[in-house]
């Protein structure tokens, strides 16, 4: 097999501290590739206006594979603030580098899976019928529509006369014709027909190569009847030719109740880009929370694999490090699993599982405990020690 380039974009805080990790990892477990750095986040924001530089973007294009780090976003008053003096007042508007990366290269289908490892003191438990403990399993893959939707990024305050105008020609809209402009923000759900049925079917295919049982549409169909019923629509054109999985609905006020009474029984989840982002941080919960939450995000061609917490800026500097590198090293696995590597993938998923299931090597967070210089004094790992006792299995 070739020698791959991966683009590395470690980010903003503690991202800086995971990727590494995650690269130490592949390197263990055998990968071959060289890795290219890349910038993007709040450095290049404050510096230049921009946190995703043209050069990022042309490594992207050129090399097709990336793993990112984690990002700060703040809201758009206070980015602006950051802004070095001379750039403050010239019109530039933060926008977050992730979601530009998505639409850029069309990366629409979002994966995150969510999946207990036994022995996590953090998974979910309930209450046995017979009295005790239950710990179901929760195996549950969202696949979230990346692209579009609320995340879109089509939204206005203040919004211009010809946005008012056409907003003025649907009925609904009569509400607020006597609300001045500058009074009011909007923001948009668009969906298409082609994003919705490229969802779904990456779900189903997915479903059907995994073993999964049945591919659930978590949406809001008797609200949202356009959009979320334009999903649903989809779900059901594909479903035809996957007749042995079964098509399930759900709401997602509904489905927030349902997945901390009965999370086993959900497989394969399709939302759109807010709604996949809120069930999947959930189903995160269950399974020992964002330390143990990867995702992909995959197009046509290009790829970026990606844990889902933030930057968290305040543990960066902390020596040594304590922060939790798992969901960093789950998302380099899925990378695997993108480019063919599934033995090795597979590999470093093991190794994780008896790391956790020992339970002697345990990051602050699976301890319970208050992140700080402290946590280590009370018995946490350290980011490195998780790192090697994950090396340390492949072996």
């Amino acid at each position: 097999m070739a020698k791959r380039t991966v683009v590395k974009m470690p980010g903003d805080g503690i991202g800086k501290t995971v990727l590494p990790e995650a690269i130490r990892v592949l390197d263990a477990v055998g990968f071959k590739a060289d890795y290219v750095h890349a910038d993007i986040g709040w450095d290049c924001w404050i510096n230049d206006g921009n946190p995703l530089p043209q050069a990022t973007l042309d490594l992207l294009q050129q090399h097709k594979l990336g793993l990112f780090g984690a990002i700060t976003s703040k809201p758009k008053k206070e980015a602006a603030k950051e802004l070095r003096p001379e750039l403050q007042d010239k019109g530039y508007v933060y926008y977050s580098p992730i979601v530009g990366l998505r639409q850029k290269f069309n990366l629409d289908v979002c994966i995150r899976p969510c999946r207990s490892f036994p022995g996590n003191p953090l998974n979910f438990v309930r209450q046995a019928p017979g009295g005790g403990v239950d710990e179901p399993r929760v195996d549950a893959v969202i696949f979230r529509q990346n692209t579009e939707g609320l995340y879109a990024g089509l939204e206005w305050t203040n919004p211009p006369e010809q946005v008012r105008a056409a907003l003025a020609t649907h009925a609904k809209f009569k509400a607020f014709e006597s609300v001045p402009s500058e009074e009011i923000a909007i923001s948009t759900r668009v969906f298409t027909r082609n994003a919705c049925r490229r969802i779904v079917e990456a779900a189903f295919k997915y479903a059907k190569r995994h073993g999964y049982p049945s591919v659930t549409i978590c949406e809001k169909p008797n609200v949202l009847r356009e959009t979320s019923g334009m999903m649903e629509e989809m779900a059901k054109e594909v479903h035809a030719d996957y007749s042995d999985i079964q098509l399930w609905s759900t709401n997602i006020d509904a489905q927030m109740m349902w997945l901390t009474k009965n999370p086993e029984d959900y497989s394969v989840i399709v939302a759109g880009n807010m709604f996949g982002d809120i069930v999947s941080d959930a189903f995160a919960g269950l399974v020992g929370g964002l330390g143990f939450a990867c995702s992909a995000n995959i197009g046509d061609e290009v790829a970026v694999f990606e844990p889902t917490h933030g930057s968290a800026p305040k543990y960066e500097k902390l020596d040594p490090p304590i922060v939790n590198p798992i969901a960093m090293v789950l998302s380099a696995a899925m990378m695997l699993d993108h480019v063919g590597d599934t033995d090795k993938a597979e590999a470093i998923r093991n190794a994780i599982a008896a790391v956790v299931e020992e339970g002697r090597v345990r990051s602050y967070d699976m301890m319970r405990i208050s992140g700080g210089p402290e946590s280590i004094s009370k018995g946490a790992a350290s980011t490195t020690q998780i790192t090697d006792a994950i090396i340390a299995r492949l072996g």
